[in-house]
């Protein structure tokens, strides 16, 4: 590359050559300046495989595992304390998925009318089908301003009244005195580019700090200790296939959700769930995977997404005799109920007829009846969209949609501080040494069944803040580093060999097309027995067939795609996997999960009736607990345990713990 410069800079065609041209190759020289200087420091090693791999190393105080809303806050975050700090992410941190949300960022800054925290921590208790962890949800809900006021300190461009002050429209499942208040205006907002904005600030903010960034770099697997502990991570530079062992203390897995498991999702094609299949892998469980959210307002056909804020701002679905339907199933909130009533409520009007199109297959979202500068100063991103994506022009035609996978409600279960938790031999929460996670990866459990719109801006920002803090209260910056075990990375890299040399019948894309296609088909917003375990059943074909007649064409190690979307493939069955089947073992009905064949709530009291002279159920027999899964990567073979839901608030004097009851809109 330095050469290439020259010859440019020297030659007759130099002042044709562009800024960012000049800014590519010195990045690339500067890159490998840096990785022969880390090679001289660190020293190389090769492990043992049928072929040798160099190995760089590293060392670090903290290591951050992906660079969207939650990784670039605890990062940033730790540098600041003063931690050496390194951020892995496989993408550029503004290409990463928060970059898509659109709606807002939820908080009780009561701009528009009067609010209060334990409002808004009330009705995300609702959203949740009660299972959600509330001293979590506690924690959330009480920073939710204070951490909008640092975003807008830090230079977010928030939408403003006309006094100056935040925008904040109307979302999903907000109320105002616990319900009993009407629609809350919480929903603080960008236009319709809210994540964009959120992304690119946090992403600015994070330069003030000397974190060190590793771009492209694909992480693989935990690294931990016989004590149980975490200490590091191995990683893979996709530029030059270079493997690359971090040592650490303390490790954040930021990584994002795995909507790409189904075959119609809003999710960017890098959402494959690493985060959570490297902690199944280290033998650890996650939580609630069953639970995944179906936004009412996919483009229909392709799977876009068309925010909730449309709704927030005074549109509406309609079905094909041009009724608005939600009045029928959700009297009080109609459009903006919960988004699991929303996306049921147009499924059932698709199957009785009243669909809309040639195939009566979708609905459409109405927004021609809202003022033309309404649509271009607080929708405008939406109109692009749906114009480029529908052919539809807003001001004049309704948009048609349809529900699409969104969200992961499950993940990797934590506290409130993002320690990474598992169970002991009885059965009791225990916090795994060194390992921290946040943001969509993790499952605090803020959502519970159910998440309401744009609380998962306010996830990110929370929790990523909340590792950040707790390392620093438990750690030390400079502190000395745990030791690596003695084989430390070995089998990650013999099952990146193995992918890279596998030499089966099926393509990557043939298999990953059939996963996402079961999984569309037997894990949908309706799920009955007997469709789930025929569903079990063909995963389990499709996991046999990845481990043992999968097809990699390029044996490269430099940009492999066809290598990184084979591991992407791993991670996303090992996550569709616990999906699946820890769907088909919960017989209830319960927020995102609906089950056709037990369409009711079991709790551990009949909330229907007085709770007064009832007998509590055993854990055993109800379904108000989170679901424990771990997976054998070998055979795929799922293993399902079962936690408590944390009803407890941090402070009950400060806010009461908000008991169950029916849940309607």
């Amino acid at each position: 590359a330095t050469t290439q410069l020259a010859k440019i800079l020297t030659g007759p065609q130099s002042t044709l050559i562009s800024l960012s041209q000049i800014s590519t190759m010195l990045s690339r020289v500067a890159r490998k300046s840096a990785d022969a200087a880390r090679v001289a420091v660190n020293g190389t090693r090769c492990l043992s495989t049928e072929r040798a791999y160099s190995i760089i190393d590293h060392q670090y105080d903290a290591v951050v595992i992906g660079a969207g809303g939650a990784g670039l806050r605890a990062a940033f975050g730790l540098t600041e304390a003063g931690f050496k700090t390194a951020c892995i992410t496989k993408l550029f941190p503004t290409r990463s998925h928060t970059v898509a949300a659109q709606g807002g960022i939820n908080a009780a800054l009561g701009n528009m009318e009067d609010d209060d925290w334990r409002w808004h921590m009330y009705d995300t208790v609702k959203g949740s089908d009660w299972l959600g962890d509330q001293d979590a949800i506690h924690y959330m809900c009480k920073e939710a301003p204070e951490s909008v006021i640092e975003l807008e300190n830090y230079g977010m461009p928030f939408s403003r009244t006309e006094e100056g002050k935040i925008y904040q429209r109307a979302f999903g499942g907000q109320s105002y005195n616990y319900g009993k208040g009407g629609q809350a205006h919480r929903c603080c907002a960008v236009a319709d580019r809210t994540g964009h904005s959120l992304l690119h600030t946090l992403y600015g903010q994070s330069l003030r700090y000397d974190t060190s960034y590793f771009i492209e770099y694909f992480a693989m697997d935990l690294i931990m200790n016989d004590e149980g502990e975490c200490v590091g991570v191995m990683a893979l530079c996709m530029e030059d296939g270079t493997m690359h062992r971090f040592n650490c203390n303390n490790t954040v897995i930021a990584s994002g959700g795995f909507g790409r498991c189904y075959f119609s999702a809003t999710s960017a094609h890098a959402c494959t769930g690493d985060g959570g299949a490297m902690v199944s892998r280290a033998g650890l469980p996650q939580s609630d995977l069953e639970f995944v959210q179906f936004h009412p307002t996919g483009i229909y056909g392709a799977g876009c997404l068309i925010t909730e804020g449309t709704r927030g701002e005074g549109g509406y679905l309609i079905n094909s005799e041009g009724e608005r339907y939600m009045e029928r199933y959700a009297p009080v909130a109609k459009d903006l109920a919960s988004r699991d009533v929303v996306s049921r409520s147009s499924t059932i009007e698709i199957r009785e007829g009243r669909g809309v199109g040639p195939d009566k297959d979708h609905v459409y979202l109405q927004l021609s009846h809202l003022p033309a500068d309404v649509l271009a100063e607080r929708l405008p991103g939406i109109s692009e969209t749906a114009a480029i994506f529908a052919g539809v022009d807003v001001t004049k035609e309704p948009i048609p949609v349809l529900p699409t996978v969104h969200y992961n409600m499950g993940g990797i279960p934590t506290n409130y501080t993002g320690q990474v938790l598992t169970t002991d031999a009885n059965g009791a929460d225990k916090v795994v040494p060194g390992l921290y996670a946040a943001g969509e990866a993790s499952c605090a459990s803020v959502h519970g069944a159910n998440r309401l719109g744009a609380n998962s801006l306010l996830d990110i920002v929370v929790f990523g803040r909340a590792c950040a803090h707790r390392i620093a209260e438990t750690s030390t910056p400079g502190e000395s580093i745990k030791p690596l075990p003695a084989d430390a990375g070995e089998e990650s890299v013999a099952n990146l060999d193995s992918v890279r040399y596998a030499s089966g019948a099926v393509p990557v894309a043939d298999l990953r097309l059939e996963m996402q296609k079961t999984m569309q088909e037997h894990a949908a917003v309706f799920r009955t027995g007997p469709v789930l375990e025929e569903g079990c059943a063909k995963m389990q074909k499709v996991y046999d067939t990845m481990t043992n007649d999968l097809k990699i064409v390029d044996r490269s190690l430099v940009w492999n795609t066809d290598l990184i979307e084979g591991l992407e493939l791993q991670n996303l069955m090992i996550n569709a996997k616990q999906t699946i089947e820890s769907a088909a073992a919960r017989t209830e009905s319960r927020g995102a999960h609906s089950r056709e064949d037990f369409p009711d709530r079991v709790d551990e009291y009949d909330y229907s009736k007085p709770i007064e002279g009832q007998t509590r159920k055993p854990m055993e027999e109800h379904w108000r607990k989170h679901t424990m899964s771990s997976i054998d990567c070998a055979s795929g073979k799922v293993n399902l345990s079962y936690r408590g839901v944390i009803d407890n608030t941090l402070d009950q004097d400060d806010c009461a713990t908000v008991p169950p009851a029916v849940r309607s809109y």
